[in-house]
C-alpha cells in the first residue's frame, strides 16, 4: 500500500499536541522538582531532611500508581469515542489538581491533614497524564504518513523536556527572585497558580484541532459491522499481549534514567555534592534545553534507520552513562554537573523520541489508544514511580553512587532486551493495520454462525 498523504491539518494538531504535553509535563514535573527541594520542609517539617525528602518522592512515587488507571479508563474512551474528547478532559484533570496544589495549606497549618491532600492531588495529575501521553501522541500519529511518522510524532514526545524546562525555569526564577525563607514561606506557590493560566492557552488551542482522520474511518467501519467489537482492553490482551510486554520493557530504562537524572539529581547534587538550589536547577535546565532540540532529530533519524537502532544506542548509552554521571557531578563543579545531565539527556532522546511511533505501529486503531497507553503506563509503576525513592534509599543506606549506577544498567539491560524482541515497525501503514485486523474480524464473525471464514 502506498504512503497515505499527511492531513493538511497535521501542523495544527502537531503544535495542539506540543502545546498540551508541555503544559501536563510542567504541571508533573513541577511536582517532581518540588518535592526534591521544598516538599520535604513544608509537608514533612519535623523529620531529617534526607528523610524529608524521602517521604515527599514518596508521595511523589504514589502518583504513578493512578496512571495505569488513568491509561485504561482514557484507553478505553479514547478507543470508543475518540481522542480529542479524552485529551481535553486529561488536561481539565492536570491543570485543576496542579492549581489546588498550590492552594494547600502546610503540615504546620493542618498537620497531618496537609501531606493526605498533597497525595490525593498527585493521584489526580497522574490519573490525567495516564491519558494524556497516549492520546496526544496517537493524535498526532494517525493525521501523518509513514515515511514521516517518526518526525511528527516526536515532537509531543517534546512537551516533556519542555514542560520540565518550564518547572525548573520558573522555580529557579522564584529561587532567584526570594530568600530561602520567602520562597518556602509562599513562592513556591505561584509555578503551581500559573498552571491556571496555561491550561486556559491550551483549551483553547486544544478545541480548535480536528479528530483523528483514522480513529473515525475505524469508527465508520465498526459501525457497518454486524456483530458488537471487543472491549478494546480485551482485545489488547487476548491479540497483543507481545507488543505490550514489548512496549512495557522498551520504557524501563527509559523512565528510570529520566527520573534519576532530571529529578534524583536535584537531590543528590545539592544534599551530596553541595551545590546550590540554583545551580542544580540551572544544569537541568540546560539538558532539558538540548534535549528538546535533539528529540524531532533523533525522531527523524528513526524514519531513516529505524525505530529499534536508535532505541538500542539509547539504552546501551544510558547504561554505560549512569556510571560516570555521578563522578562528574561529585567533581563538584558547575561545567561537569551540566555536561552530566546533558549527555544523560542525550541518551534518553533517543529512546524518547522513536518510542511514540514505535509504540503506535503496533496496534490497530480501535485499540491503539489502550495498547499504548496500557504499554506505557504500566511499565511507569515499575520504573519511574519508584526511580527517585530507590536512589534516595540506596543514597540513604550506602552514602554511595555506584549502587544507583548499577540500577540504572540493569534497567538499561532489561530494556535492550524488550527492544530486540519486538519487530521493527518503520514504515508500517497504520490503515493497513486497520484494514488486516477488519479481515481478521470477519472471519471471526463469519465463524461465530457457522459461515465460511471471508479470506
Amino acid at each position: 500500500m502506498t504512503a497515505a498523504a499527511p492531513s493538511r491539518s497535521l501542523p495544527r494538531v502537531v503544535a495542539a499536541s506540543l502545546i498540551g504535553t508541555t503544559i501536563e509535563w510542567y504541571d508533573y514535573f513541577l511536582y517532581g522538582t518540588a518535592a526534591a527541594l521544598v516538599f520535604g520542609k513544608v509537608f514533612f517539617p519535623h523529620s531529617d531532611p534526607l528523610t524529608g525528602t524521602l517521604l515527599s518522592f514518596l508521595t511523589y512515587a504514589i502518583g504513578f500508581a493512578a496512571r495505569p488507571i488513568g491509561a485504561l479508563v482514557f484507553g478505553h474512551f479514547g478507543d470508543r469515542v475518540g481522542r480529542k474528547r479524552l485529551l481535553v478532559v486529561s488536561l481539565l484533570l492536570m491543570g485543576g489538581a496542579t492549581t489546588a496544589i498550590g492552594l494547600l495549606p502546610t503540615y504546620d497549618s493542618i498537620g497531618v491533614t496537609a501531606p493526605v491532600l498533597l497525595t490525593t492531588l498527585r493521584l489526580v495529575q497522574g490519573f490525567a497524564l495516564g491519558g494524556e501521553w497516549g492520546g496526544a501522541v496517537l493524535l498526532v500519529s494517525e493525521h501523518g504518513d509513514q515515511r514521516r511518522r517518526g518526525f511528527w510524532a516526536s515532537w509531543p514526545q517534546g512537551g516533556a523536556p519542555a514542560g520540565n524546562l518550564l518547572a525548573a525555569g520558573v522555580l529557579s526564577l522564584m529561587t532567584s527572585l526570594q530568600s530561602d525563607a520567602a520562597f518556602l514561606s509562599w513562592g513556591w506557590r505561584v509555578p503551581f497558580l500559573l498552571s491556571a493560566v496555561l491550561v486556559a492557552v491550551g483549551m483553547w488551542i486544544r478545541l480548535a484541532v480536528d479528530e483523528s482522520p483514522l480513529f473515525k474511518a475505524a469508527l465508520a467501519a465498526q459501525q457497518n459491522r454486524e456483530t458488537a467489537e471487543q472491549p478494546p482492553l480485551v482485545s489488547v490482551l487476548r491479540n497483543h499481549w507481545r507488543e505490550v510486554l514489548v512496549a512495557m520493557g522498551a520504557r524501563m530504562a527509559e523512565n528510570i534514567s529520566y527520573y534519576v537524572m532530571t529529578t534524583f539529581v536535584l537531590t543528590y547534587a545539592v544534599t551530596h555534592a553541595h551545590f546550590g538550589k540554583q545551580s542544580a536547577l540551572n544544569a537541568v535546565l540546560i539538558g532539558s534545553a538540548v534535549q528538546f532540540a535533539l528529540i524531532p532529530l533523533f525522531g527523524a533519524l528513526s524514519d531513516r534507520v529505524g525505530r529499534k537502532p536508535v532505541y538500542l544506542v539509547g539504552a546501551v548509552g544510558v547504561g554505560i552513562w549512569a556510571f560516570v554521571f555521578f563522578g562528574m557531578v561529585d567533581t563538584r563543579s558547575f561545567g561537569s554537573l551540566v555536561l552530566a545531565v546533558t549527555v544523560g539527556l542525550v541518551f534518553h532522546s533517543a529512546m524518547y523520541a522513536p518510542q511514540a511511533a514505535f509504540f503506535s505501529e503496533m496496534f490497530a486503531t480501535r485499540m491503539r489508544y489502550s495498547g499504548a497507553s496500557i504499554g506505557a503506563q504500566f511499565a511507569s509503576v515499575a520504573a519511574g514511580a519508584p526511580a527517585p525513592l530507590i536512589a534516595t534509599a540506596l543514597l540513604k543506606d550506602y552514602g554511595s553512587s555506584t549502587p544507583i549506577s548499577v540500577y540504572v544498567a540493569i534497567a538499561a539491560a532489561v530494556t535492550v532486551l524488550a527492544v530486540l524482541c519486538g519487530r521493527e515497525t518503520r514504515g508500517r501503514d497504520l490503515a493497513a493495520i486497520d484494514e488486516q485486523a477488519g479481515r481478521e474480524a470477519q472471519s471471526a464473525d463469519a465463524g461465530a454462525v457457522g459461515k465460511p471464514a471471508v479470506a
